[in-house]
Parts: structure tokens; sequence; C-alpha cells
């Protein structure tokens, strides 16, 4: 067998576990019961699954320009992903918009009724700046 076929195959065994992880990451952001469950499916076999079917693709293309390109895209996946999926997790917590029976440790808790008084006070308002 020459060193294309096992590339080829090595590349063809990427693409469709990434596939698969990507499909597996859809399906559990329509089947999870609440947004933190639908971060973690979103963040990391997604991710995952991309930078298979990236490293098959490389695999299959051997360019250097295009594997090139292929490096930047799993770069700034890896970069933007979790940055992403803490943010909406940090915007979704002090809204309610998770279920807090479900998480088996909640660092925030002792925090949760600061959290609420700080939402339910009224913002402090800027006095003009006269001239």
């Amino acid at each position: 067998m020459s060193l294309d076929a096992v590339l080829d195959t090595v590349a063809a065994v990427c693409l469709l576990t990434g596939a698969m992880l990507c499909l597996a990451a859809g399906v559990a952001l329509v089947r999870f019961p609440d947004l933190l469950f639908r971060l973690h499916a979103a963040a990391k076999p997604q991710v995952l699954g991309l930078l298979l079917v990236l490293l098959g693709c490389a695999l299959r293309l051997r360019n250097g320009v295009d594997i090139t390109t292929l490096v930047l895209i799993g770069v700034f996946q890896l970069a933007t992903a979790p940055v992403a999926a803490h943010m909406v997790g940090r915007t979704a917590y002090p809204h309610h918009d998770i279920r807090r029976d479900l998480l088996l440790t909640d660092e925030l808790a002792p925090d949760w009724e600061r959290i609420d008084a700080d939402r339910a006070a009224p913002s402090p308002t800027v006095p003009a700046q006269g001239g």
C-alpha cells in the first residue's frame, strides 16, 4: 500500500469521525434541557469535530497554502468558541435562563442574592456635564 493510499484512508476516517461529532453536537443542541448543557454541546464536540474535519482535509489536500488556511481556521475556532460559550453562560446566569436544580456544583450560589439585588436596583443616573 502506498503512502498516498494510507493518508487518504486516515483522512477519510478523520472526516467521518469529525462529521459524526458535529452531528452529535447538533442533536444535543436540540435535545439537552437547558442553556448550560447546550453550551457544552456547542463548544466541546463541535470544536473537536471541526478540528478532525480540518485534519482530514489537510491530509487529503496536501498543499501548503491550503494547510495554512485550515490551520488558521482551526486556531480561530479554538480561540473564539470557548470565549463565546463563556460569555453566553455569564449573561444567562443572572437572568434565570438555566435550571439550577440540574447543576452539581454552583460556585455562584452564595452570590445569587446579590446578583438578584443588583438586577432589581435602579441604575444610577449620570449627572449632565455643564459647560
